[in-house]
C-alpha cells in the first residue's frame, strides 16, 4: 500500500471511530442547525443572482458531508417551497453517514439520496449536473485538493455555483507546531483512544507561552474527543491563506463570488486613515480580502461561494426595485431603533468586534426608515415608493444600507 494510500485508510478509521462533527438526532426535535455556506436565502443571493425560484427543480450534492449539517440544512429548507427538489449526500465514513441518515429520519426528510463513497468517484457515483454543490471541511483534507475541486465543479450545471470551505492558515497559528509534536509522540498505528488519551496529557503540560494556547479562536480541542482528534491528530490537513484559495479557484475556472462574513473580509474594517484606505481601494478584490485576512488574523476558517469565472458578475444579487430585501435573525424595528438611537452598529465575532456607523442621513432620511420597512415582504421598489421618494434618489440611500448589513451577513435579496 502507497503512503498516500495509507494515509487515507487513516483517515477513513478516523471518522469511523470519531464522526465530526458530534451531532444527536434527538436533537431535530430541539433545533435546525443553519449555517454558512447553504444557508438557502445566502446562496441564492450570492450564486443565483437572488433570483433562483426554488419552486422549480433543484439539485444539490453535498460532498463531503459528515455527519450531515449542510444536508440537513438543505434538505430541510428546501421542503419549504414545493417542488422537486433533490439533495445527495456523500461521505467515505459509514459511521458519520448513519448519523446523517438518523437526523433526516428524525425530520422526516425524504429529498435526500445518500451515498457512501469518494467524491472523486462523483462522475460514476452520481453524476451532475448539480444547481449547487457544497465541500465544506473537505478538500483541505485530500491528497490533491486541486483534482477534488476539479471533479466537482465538473458536475456543475449551467448557472451552478458552489459553497465551500476550507482551514484559514492564519487564524490557526499554533495548530501545526501542535500537531508536529503530537506526531513526534504518537504514532497513527496505535488505538484511536490511546492517541487522544496520550494527546490530552501532552496538552496538559504546555507552557504558557505555547501559541496554541494563545490562539483566542481555536477550541475545538476542548469541546470532544473528535473535535480534538480532527485539529490535532488528522492525518491529512492543510491549511489555506486566502491568495492561496484564489490559486485554487482560479486552476478549476472558478472565482469567490462571497466571503462570508463579507465586511471581515473588507480592509475598511479595519483602516481608518482615508489615505490607506485610498491604497488599498486600488487592489483587486481578492487582494483586498486578503489584506482584511492578515491584517484580522483570526479567521481559522474560509467559508465562500465560488462560481464558474464567467458567472461572476452575475451571481452576487444587485439592488433592484423588484427585489425583497430579507434581514436574518434582526427584527427590523429593533435594528432600525439601534442605528437611530445609537448611531452604530456594533458586531462581535471571535477575538474581535467590529463597530460600523449609521449612515448619514439625506434630507432627513436614512437607514433606520429604510430598515423599519424591512419585513421580507416588500420589494425595495415598493419601499422607495412607500416612502415618497424616486428609485433613482432611493437607490444612493439604500446602498450605504446594503453594504453595512450584507456585510455582518443578516440582509440577503430576493426574487
Amino acid at each position: 500500500m502507497s503512503s498516500d494510500a495509507q494515509v487515507t485508510e487513516q483517515v477513513i478509521g478516523q471518522y469511523e471511530a470519531l464522526p465530526y462533527p458530534p451531532r444527536d438526532p434527538a436533537d431535530e426535535a430541539k433545533r435546525l442547525i443553519t449555517g454558512s455556506p447553504s444557508f438557502l436565502p445566502e446562496l441564492n443571493h450570492y450564486v443565483f443572482g437572488g433570483r433562483r425560484d426554488f419552486s422549480k427543480p433543484f439539485r444539490a450534492l453535498v460532498a463531503g458531508g459528515g455527519t450531515g449539517d449542510g444536508t440537513i440544512q438543505l434538505a430541510a429548507l428546501l421542503t419549504q417551497t414545493p417542488g422537486a427538489h433533490e439533495v445527495v449526500y456523500l461521505d467515505l465514513s459509514a459511521a458519520a453517514r448513519g448519523i446523517a441518515e438518523s437526523r433526516a429520519k428524525a425530520r422526516g426528510l425524504t429529498n435526500i439520496r445518500f451515498l457512501t463513497g469518494s467524491l472523486l468517484d462523483i462522475a460514476t457515483l452520481a453524476p451532475g449536473p448539480y444547481d449547487y454543490i457544497e465541500a465544506c471541511g473537505v478538500l483541505h483534507h485530500l491528497d490533491d485538493p486541486a483534482a477534488g475541486l476539479q471533479a466537482l465543479s465538473a458536475q456543475l450545471a449551467e448557472g451552478g455555483g458552489l459553497g465551500l470551505m476550507l482551514y484559514g492558515i492564519h487564524g490557526r497559528v499554533g495548530v501545526y507546531p501542535m500537531q508536529a509534536a503530537l506526531r513526534q509522540l504518537i504514532p497513527h498505528d496505535i488505538p484511536i483512544p490511546e492517541q487522544v488519551m496520550l494527546a490530552k496529557k501532552l496538552l496538559a503540560d504546555l507552557p504558557a507561552s505555547n501559541a496554541l494556547l494563545r490562539n483566542p479562536v481555536v477550541g475545538d480541542h476542548k469541546a470532544s474527543d473528535a473535535g480534538l482528534f480532527d485539529l490535532l491528530l488528522h492525518a491529512r490537513d492543510r491549511a489555506y491563506s486566502v491568495m492561496q484559495i484564489g490559486f485554487l479557484l482560479e486552476r478549476a475556472g472558478l472565482a469567490a463570488s462571497a466571503w462570508i462574513e463579507p465586511c471581515r473580509y473588507d480592509p475598511d474594517s479595519y483602516i481608518k486613515d482615508e489615505d490607506l484606505r485610498a491604497r488599498a481601494a486600488q487592489l483587486s478584490p481578492l487582494e483586498r480580502a486578503a489584506l482584511a485576512e492578515r491584517m484580522s488574523s483570526t479567521l481559522k476558517v474560509h467559508a465562500f461561494y465560488a462560481v464558474p469565472k464567467a458567472r461572476l458578475s452575475e451571481a452576487v444579487a444587485q439592488p433592484a426595485p423588484d427585489l425583497v430585501p430579507l434581514l436574518h435573525e434582526l427584527p427590523p424595528a429593533a435594528l432600525a431603533t439601534t442605528l437611530d438611537k445609537r448611531g452604530e452598529l456594533a458586531i462581535n465575532f471571535p477575538a474581535e468586534r467590529l463597530v460600523f456607523k449609521t449612515p448619514p442621513r439625506v434630507n432627513g432620511v436614512g437607514a433606520p426608515e429604510i430598515v423599519a420597512r424591512m419585513d421580507g415582504r416588500r420589494s425595495l421598489g415598493q419601499i422607495a415608493a412607500e416612502m415618497q421618494i424616486g428609485w433613482d434618489d432611493f437607490l444612493p440611500l439604500y446602498l450605504p444600507v446594503h453594504k453595512l448589513l450584507t456585510g455582518i451577513n443578516k440582509l440577503f435579496l430576493r426574487g
